[in-house]
Parts: structure tokens; sequence; C-alpha cells
């Protein structure tokens, strides 16, 4: 894999919307001549047109080591991965033999295109991929405070923003971040709703894993996400269920944070997609991370979720308003900035050579 992309051409791989996103992403595949398989939808995008998780494998089918790439878990944080995954693309074939890349595009195709962080079932898939056959978990903080984040007007009026305050100042700001991002299974037009059976893009993400990663004896995985940290920085979080791995994961990819170790700027949730790699390829050794892209303070970027939020709860009138909402959540998870896509495209191809790299090293579990 060559690694020559220049300065001007790094703008190129960022996209206005998923649309575009979608189409430079498997112009990208077809430059390399590699096949996608694009899962279907069955729902409009928001310019009508098709949504899809589109799945390319670039390397040997085969491969006992294998990096897998994911963008739009989260679906308007897809534009950040999008870019990542098309420049990796142009960047050629893996160096090493018996190692190949699997980029998953638009996990949440659904939410990618329309704007919005869950999918079309109103779910955040980070807090999805739980055992449905089990009691769910249960988050008795979000239910105190769910009618203070989205009350029946916007903006919301001192009576909400009062209670918020006093939450914040029992439980402390981490408590509060705790009880909004946990995940609950209670409220379904609520926030951070784990929602009560597996999504589309659930089962249609382990269908993939199933497809093209059991073969596999070693998995790295980068989860890409934006909207939490400083400006830029791509904090990388640690996503592995496994202990043993950690120094391995740092001798790859530097200093990682921990969500359980509160080190991350993120906190821990119920449900993470990597519950799916482990699940549906016990065969293999996991060394993943999220890579969480800074954009801007956490003051802009929580009323905005909560905005369109609130939009995709209440409803408003005016139309105006709804494009503002919407435009407010792009650009509190996308900053239309030549430098944060610069550090963005830097960071996000580093990680990724740095996993095929650390691949080809002798597995913990034979070390």
């Amino acid at each position: 894999m060559n690694d020559d992309m220049t300065d001007m051409s790094f703008q190129d791989l960022f996209s206005p919307t998923y649309a575009v996103a979608r189409r430079k992403f498997l112009d990208a595949a077809a430059a390399r001549r590699l096949r996608v398989a694009s899962h279907l939808l069955g729902l409009p995008g928001a310019e009508g047109e098709a949504l899809a998780m589109d799945v390319v494998l670039d390397g040997p089918a085969e491969a006992s080591k294998l990096l897998i790439v994911l963008s739009g878990v989260h679906g308007v944080e897809g534009f950040c991965g999008s870019a990542i995954q098309s420049g990796v693309l142009a960047l050629g074939a893996p160096a090493h033999a018996d190692t190949a890349v699997l980029h998953v595009h638009a996990v949440n195709p659904y939410g990618f295109s329309h704007l919005r962080r869950v999918t079309q079932e109103n779910v955040d898939l980070n807090r999805n991929f739980v055992d449905f056959e089990k009691p769910l978990p249960v988050n008795p903080g979000y239910a105190e405070i769910h009618d203070w984040l989205l009350p029946q007007a916007w903006p919301p009026g001192d009576e909400a923003e009062a209670g918020l305050a006093a939450f914040r100042e029992k439980h402390g700001a981490r408590g509060l971040q705790r009880a909004i991002g946990l995940g609950q299974h209670a409220h379904g037009d609520g926030m951070f709703f784990g929602g009560r059976s597996p999504t589309w893009s659930n089962r249609t993400f382990r269908a993939v894993l199933r497809e093209y990663a059991t073969q596999a004896q070693q998995i790295a995985a980068i989860d890409i996400h934006t909207g939490l940290g400083p400006y830029g920085v791509g904090e990388r979080i640690f996503a592995s269920f496994d202990e043993r791995v950690l120094p391995r994961a740092r001798r790859w990819w530097g200093e990682l944070t921990d969500v359980h170790a509160g080190s991350s700027t993120s906190i821990p949730m119920t449900g993470p997609i990597q519950m799916a790699m482990f699940q549906e390829c016990p065969q293999a050794e996991h060394i993943g991370i999220c890579l969480e892209y800074g954009t801007h303070p956490s003051e802009r970027v929580t009323p905005a979720l909560r905005a369109e939020h609130w939009l995709h709860r209440r409803g408003a009138d005016d139309a105006a308003q709804s494009r503002r909402i919407k435009q407010d959540l792009k650009e509190a998870f996308y900053p239309d900035a030549e430098d944060w896509k610069r550090m963005v495209w830097l960071q996000g191809r580093e990680a990724c050579l740095q996993a095929i790299d650390g691949l080809q090293e002798t597995s913990t579990a034979h070390a």
C-alpha cells in the first residue's frame, strides 16, 4: 500500500451528502477493480437515492489477518469515515501477504443520508448489540431527564434547562453524560435508544461478518466516529473486550484511552457494535479501536443532537427551523473546514497503516 496522496487531493475524499460519499466510495472500489457487495435497505434517501451498506474486501478472501474499517455506525458521522475508506482504497492493496482490509461503508445508511445519528428505527446502533433474549439494560437516570432533554417546544424553556442543571449539580457532569449517553431501552422516541430488537443494520452487519470474517485468525478493527474531544484530534479508544491484547494495541497505535478506565472522552455504553465481531468470529483474536474525532465543544454538539431528536419526537411546523436543525447537526459532527479534513485524513490513514503492519506480529495467543 503506497501513501502518496497529496494534501491537494485529500479534500476530494470528503463529500457534502451521503449520495456523493457513496458514489466516491464505489468509484474508488471500481478504480481498483474490487467487487462491491451492496446490501440495500429498501428505503429512500434524503434525495430519493438508494440506501445501502456497501462492502468491499481488499485482499485475499482466505486471508487469516483482517482489518475491518467501519463508517457511519452513527449515520451523520459517516462523512468522516467514508472519506477515510475511499482514501485507503485509493492507496492500493495491503502490502503484506495473507492480509486483507474489509471496508463496511455506511453501516447506518439511513442516518447518514437523512442527517440523523440514529437509524430509521430511531436506534443508536452502539446500544443495539445486546442480548434481546435477556432482560434489557435499565438506565434510571435517563428516565428522569427524558422530558427535559426533549421538551414540548424548541428552544427549551427555563424549566427544562433548570431540571438538567439540577441533575448535573447532584450527579456531576460525568453523571449527566452517563444518564444521557449510556443507552436506554424504555423510551422509543428518546435519545440513545437501544431498541427492543436487532435493527436492520445489526442483522446485516452480522451477515457481512459471517460471509467475510469467519476464516480470519486475527481481526483488527477501526470504528470511525466524530463529535467528542478536541477539534481535529482522533482519540484512539481501546475497543476490545480482551485486556490481554492491550499491550499489543498500544504497540500499534501508541497512546490509547479506555472508557472503562475513565480515561476517554466517551463513556461505557450498552451494546456496542464490537460485540458482533466477538460473537460472530469467536475463532479470531480481536484488537480494535474507536477512532473518535473531535469537532466542536460539547456545548455546541449536545444541543444540536437534542434539537434533532426533538424534531423527530415532536415535529415542527416551521420548515426553516427544521432545515436549520438538520444543518446544525451536520455541522456539529462534520466541520466543513480544510484543516479539520486534513487532520482527519492523515490520522485515519496512519491508523489503518499501523493496523495492517501490526497484524504482521505474532499474535498474543501464540506469543
